[in-house]
């Protein structure tokens, strides 16, 4: 089985251990292949206002100036990366850490302008081309991608919502299970009652609950991303929050 695991930076453990990358373990030990694809919003955040750099958010998005791509850029494929490479290492795992920049993995367009601001190097609609992973994955490694891209017209470093990217890699590589890993479990239709989540969801159903406005806040990307996936080849993707939990049934499962 192969899995493509989002792992976002809200969802990971700072000191002792940690689930996610328990489970990750376990499904290698088992035979199972995995790419893990990671975010690290909130230790962008910090690393930002260690520097003094105040970027805004609009519709979401994190407005992204050279200087702050140059800091998303060294949390996400060093500080971030890293760890989580070395937490797998400690596992048992041969993890081997990458981003969306290497090997032509992932391209991506410059959003620009969202309600009359520009979001510098944000992009969006990711192009995935998957050799380097099926190398990895073929050589027995644990490929751990950081979500930048590489803009094709001017050759920059772009920063892409993990989600997107990890849903347009799932897609790519037609993945047996899309897996969202979040601080809940599941997608809730009311999001502050832990008693709605919705346990199978069709494409068609998702599309509606995106449109009727019953997925907000931060559950958005990982609606669409999970969408994407399934679109694009992914078997079924799975959103709670953990990993052998999800892949057991314990989580939202979107399906074609």
């Amino acid at each position: 089985m192969l899995v493509v695991l989002k792992y976002g930076g809200n969802a990971m453990v700072a000191e002792g251990p940690d689930p996610v990358l328990d489970d990750v373990a376990a499904l290698v030990a088992g035979g199972d292949s995995v790419v893990l694809v990671h975010g690290g919003g909130p230790q962008i955040d910090a690393a930002l206002a260690e520097r003094g750099i105040a970027e805004p958010r609009v519709a979401g998005l994190r407005v992204t100036g050279a200087a702050a791509r140059d800091v998303v850029e060294a949390v996400l494929c060093g500080t971030v990366n890293k760890a989580l490479v070395r937490a797998l290492g400690r596992r048992g795992v041969r993890a081997v850490g990458i981003s969306g920049q290497d090997g032509g993995l992932v391209t991506s367009v410059r959003i620009g302008d969202v309600e009359g601001t520009d979001l510098g190097f944000v992009g969006d609609a990711p192009f995935v081309v998957p050799a380097v992973l099926e190398a990895l994955l073929a050589a027995g490694f644990v490929p751990v991608v950081a979500p930048l891209a590489i803009d094709p017209v001017s050759g920059a470093a772009l920063n892409v919502n993990a989600d997107t990217v990890a849903g347009a890699i799932a897609g790519a590589l037609q993945a047996d299970a899309y897996v969202v890993i979040t601080n809940v479990d599941g997608v809730r239709r009311q999001i502050d009652d832990p008693a709605s989540v919705l346990e199978r969801i069709t494409l068609a159903e998702a599309r509606g609950y995106l449109a009727d406005g019953t997925f907000s806040g931060g559950m958005i990307p990982k609606a669409r991303a999970a969408i994407a996936a399934v679109e694009a080849g992914a078997k079924r993707a799975l959103i709670g929050s953990g990993v052998r939990a999800a892949l057991s049934g314990r989580a939202t499962a979107v399906v074609p």
